[in-house]
């Protein structure tokens, strides 16, 4: 808040005593200083909840608002991102949490959040897997993944068995038909 601005919520008597080389004008000016650090940030705030324009280290932060911790405080030391999840790929996970979360429990929503995840395309989900007899698996899916999205296999378990529904089981495959 400026100096002026001050001085007009001030009652009219201490007015009078406004004046050049004052201790009252001395302290206001101090006021001022105190004030423009606050004021600077309240000028940027919407930046602060923006995912995509919001500081590095405030991201994990909005992550916990729309229930993604999970993505980077399992297994890793202080709480950091893991090696297999980018930064930008946090960012746009809560950018799009409204958007995943109407999905959630289906396939399409497992694709769009591993997709988001990851950066890659490419990932498919078959829920008619027979077994050994030719009989199909109920509440079996498989998820294949593309095959360089292989380092990051950790980072795509955590995720499928976070969002596939919770008596569904799966097996994960990679494009190389690797398990």
């Amino acid at each position: 808040m400026k100096r002026q601005r001050i001085e007009q919520l001030l009652p009219a008597v201490v007015h009078r005593t406004l004046r050049p080389g004052s201790l009252l004008l001395a302290l206001l000016e101090v006021m001022e200083g105190l004030h423009a650090p606050s004021e600077a940030l309240l000028a940027t705030l919407d930046e602060r909840f923006d995912p995509r324009r919001a500081p590095d280290r405030f991201v994990p932060f909005l992550a916990r608002w729309v229930d993604l911790d999970h993505l980077f405080e399992e297994g890793v030391e202080g709480g950091g991102l893991p090696g297999t999840l980018e930064l930008g790929h946090l960012r746009e996970l809560v950018a799009q949490a409204t958007h995943l979360s109407r999905w959630r429990g289906t396939s399409r929503g497992l694709i769009l959040f591993l997709e988001t995840a990851t950066g890659q395309r490419g990932f498919d989900i078959d829920e008619r897997i027979a077994d050994a007899d030719g009989k199909l698996r109920a509440f079996h899916l498989r998820v294949t993944a593309p095959a360089d999205s292989r380092p990051r296999r950790a980072l795509l378990e955590q995720i499928i068995e976070r969002e596939k529904p919770a008596y569904v089981t799966y097996e994960l495959r990679f494009d190389d038909g690797a398990t």
